[in-house]
């Protein structure tokens, strides 16, 4: 057990892993530049450093980048740091999952609050290779601070996940997925992986096309010390302390480059067709709609103030498409098809 408060455990950590998942792309691929290290400070309280990948514009021609063919098109690995005050009424909304939240509607006090996490989006160029998303992040209020020392953290909770976003389904990857991230849910508690797994196919789901984003895989939000109605079987062994549910987060976040690129390994440099370009480009649309229409990240974000726009919307991929009533994906014996069925109606992987 570390005598170090969790928020510099956590800063620690999601530095160490930014690293590790950005050194891994680029041994993988080379030859690509290298991804943009960008830090920042946040006027209101707290630090950043962004490493974004993208390939330059170029003027050659209208609309076209660079012919460098490199593994991943855009990509992006953000951490943040921050710290302020949250407004009474934001308390009021977090008090209903955290009762030790003093809340008063009478008054118009502020507490102080710690955000960290970690982010990634990776699209890589390939339409057989999948796009992916991870996210770990730990939040805490205290108590205002009194003369001389910091004050008393009167909630603090961990959230995250990790999915996946084919554009074409290959079941061996989608089963390698699933696989690594149930394993180290298992080592934490029986009933997290099928638990957080539904979660994930619930929230990554976008009503108005009637379909998932994606392949799923792991979502959580609000775990703490306190029940938790998202995860089943309460009574079941599961990480409860904080040290249990950090070395969890630790885990789940170090099973990120296990998890995925041997998929991207796998499929990167497979031949593809102009078809299968354009079907890439149509679900990187779908992405977009769910991001910026019904992301709690997203929105959070956007109304956080002194929020980074280019950090948030680093998500949302370099190209995409939208063809009115695109006739791809209409039949379910095509490979287009294939994808679609599985993303009504999420699949077990394991």
């Amino acid at each position: 057990m570390s005598s170090k408060p969790m928020r510099q455990r956590v800063e620690e950590y999601i530095l160490e892993l930014q690293d590790n998942i950005v050194s891994s792309f680029e041994k993988l691929d080379p030859n690509a530049p290298a991804f943009k290290r960008d830090s920042w400070v946040r006027a209101q309280g707290g630090t950043g450093k962004s490493c974004v990948f993208a390939v330059p514009f170029s003027n050659d021609a209208p609309g076209a980048t660079t012919a460098q063919e490199t593994i991943l098109e855009k990509a992006g690995v953000n951490i943040s740091v921050v710290h302020g005050n949250l407004p009474n009424a934001a308390i009021k909304q977090m008090k209903a999952d955290h009762s030790s939240l003093p809340y008063d509607p009478e008054s118009n006090i502020s507490l102080p609050f710690f955000a960290a996490g970690i982010s990634l989006v990776i699209h890589p160029r390939n339409p057989h290779a999948p796009t992916v998303h991870a996210n770990y992040r730990y939040f805490e209020v205290s108590k205002p601070a009194e003369e001389g020392k910091a004050g008393e953290v009167v909630a603090w909770w961990f959230g995250g996940g990790c999915d996946l976003t084919p554009s074409y389904l290959y079941e061996e990857d989608g089963t390698h997925f699933h696989k690594t991230l149930k394993d180290v849910c298992d080592l934490h508690g029986p009933s997290l992986y099928p638990g957080f797994k539904k979660w994930c196919d619930e929230y990554f789901f976008i009503p108005h096309r009637g379909e998932s984003r994606g392949i799923g895989g792991i979502f959580f939000d609000d775990l703490t010390n306190e029940p938790h109605k998202r995860i089943p079987n309460n009574d079941e062994p599961r990480p409860r302390t904080p040290d249990e549910i950090f070395a969890f987060i630790k885990a789940a976040g170090n099973a990120f480059v296990p998890s995925y690129l041997p998929i991207l390994e796998r499929r990167a440099h497979i031949p593809f067709t102009e078809q299968e370009r354009r079907w890439q480009l149509l679900r990187r649309g779908r992405y977009v709609e769910f991001n910026l229409v019904y992301d709690r990240g997203t929105k959070f974000g956007l109304q956080t103030p002194g929020a980074r726009i280019e950090s948030i919307l680093m998500s949302l991929p370099e190209t995409a498409r939208w063809e009115y009533m695109s006739d791809l994906g209409s039949d379910e014996n095509t490979e287009e098809g294939k994808l679609l069925k599985v993303l009504r109606t999420p699949k077990e992987w394991v």
